[in-house]
């Protein structure tokens, strides 16, 4: 996965142009991560911050790690996160940093994977997390209805995936998954993660 085309000043506003369910995409993820009483989360994808910030607003007393393979980007989140929120430059490929977390969060990122990628992160995300934790994963999905497809996907680099096959590798992972938020070509799925 290549470096992130957008500059951390834009980024924000570029992304609000293309992705026309972007608040409410961002809404829905936060609010899936509700249930949970988080001591620490881990934010893949961190980007500016704008996932991280309104996680935290619900979840005050965490502390977070966030993982994003841009250390520009993580510049610009430093500047909006708090002081107790570690950031970490790497790839969603990459090792995860160890748990365990009560909760992983992940907005517009995960569709750069392909779907063994996807597939693998998702047992590694299992592996970090408590027992009676969720993983939270906000993004462009492929639609039942092409029509839907509004947000601008690159070849090569961007590889959305349906949201059946996405369930089905969080149920292989080990969690007990369900799509929380539909908006077109955007969802937002949770795993959680049981006795096992």
């Amino acid at each position: 996965m290549g470096q992130f085309p957008f500059h951390p000043a834009t980024y924000d506003e570029v992304v609000r142009r293309e992705v026309p369910a972007y608040e409410a995409l961002q809404d829905a993820v936060a609010e899936a991560t509700a249930p949970v009483r988080a001591g620490r989360v881990l934010d893949l994808g961190t980007g500016t911050g704008a996932t991280a910030v309104r996680v935290l607003a619900r979840h005050p007393a965490a502390t977070l790690v966030g993982v994003d393979e841009s250390e520009t980007m993580l510049g610009a989140a430093r500047g909006v996160l708090p002081a107790r929120t570690e950031l970490v430059v790497g790839r969603l490929e990459d090792p995860l940093p160890p748990g365990p977390f009560e909760l992983v969060v992940s907005a517009l990122a995960v569709h750069h994977l392909d779907g063994p990628g996807k597939a693998a992160l998702f047992r590694r995300v299992h592996g970090v997390l408590r027992h009676g934790g969720r993983f939270v994963l906000g993004d462009v999905v492929v639609p039942d209805d092409p029509a839907e497809a509004v947000t601008p996907v690159e070849d090569g680099h961007d590889r959305p995936d349906t949201v059946a096959d996405q369930l089905r590798w969080l149920t292989e992972a080990g969690f007990e998954a369900q799509a929380a938020w539909r908006g077109g070509d955007l969802a937002v799925l949770v795993g959680d993660r049981r006795g096992d």
